[in-house]
């Protein structure tokens, strides 16, 4: 099966890709460096040199390159912090709507009286559930919502934000707009590591949370090994 994963520095910590081919590939919004194993691709959203933050990724190249490279599904694996208590870290969620109010989206419409409508297709998703478990639990149906980056959110903004959604992020809703206006079927999988600045009394910095991304990368590692399984 032709899948292209999206993941961050998760993959660049990984194992599982050292051997895939490293090539590049030139698109309208610039050039994109991209890892090839047999049927799959993996783009790492930050680069693979010196990594960009959120703020500044460029969303466009990434998805153009991947429908120029002929790829219709897209599985995108994000860092997310929780903003339920129920949802704790080390937690696997698929998010099926997003919230991204606080920039405008980004769009290959910028020539054209035109909008896409929102939405993550998900297609993959109900297999992947089905065939992870009981390994993985994957809690689906999830409402991400975004922010810009590329500092944490304040405890004022996570106690306002936490009526909007279950998760917090800022990458995923710029992707899933770009894989609808270009018809590519965007599948949501997240792992939350960490509760939003101030939830549960805590307290968030980046020094940390490098931290629980680093703690959490054996179970990263081990779900890219069976979902490369399952769709290969």
């Amino acid at each position: 099966m032709k899948v292209a994963f999206i993941s961050g520095t998760s993959i660049v910590n990984s194992e599982l890709f050292s051997t895939w081919a490293v090539k590049t590939t030139d698109t309208a919004y610039g050039t994109v460096t991209y890892r090839a194993g047999g049927d799959f691709v993996i783009i790492n959203r930050h680069g693979w040199g010196f990594p960009l933050p959120p703020h500044s990724i460029n969303y466009r190249a990434n998805i153009r390159a991947l429908a120029d490279l002929g790829y219709g599904d897209v599985v995108s694996l994000n860092s997310v912090g929780s903003l339920k208590a129920d949802l704790p870290p080390g937690t696997f969620v698929s998010c099926s709507d997003y919230v991204g109010l606080q920039q405008g989206p980004a769009t290959f419409f910028d020539k054209e009286l035109k909008g896409g409508a929102p939405g993550i297709a998900n297609n993959l998703v109900p297999r992947l559930i089905a065939e992870l478990a009981p390994e993985f639990r994957i809690h689906p149906g999830k409402v991400y919502v975004q922010m810009r980056g590329p500092r944490f959110e304040t405890k004022a903004e996570i106690t306002v934000v936490q009526r909007w959604g279950d998760v917090i992020g800022m990458t995923a809703a710029h992707e899933a707009d770009l894989c609808t206006e270009l018809g590519l079927r965007y599948n949501s999988l997240a792992l939350i590591d960490n509760y939003a600045n101030g939830l549960e009394g805590t307290e968030i910095d980046f020094a940390k949370f490098k931290d629980l991304v680093k703690d959490n990368q054996a179970r990263v590692n081990r779900l890219f090994a069976r979902i490369l399984q399952i769709l290969g």
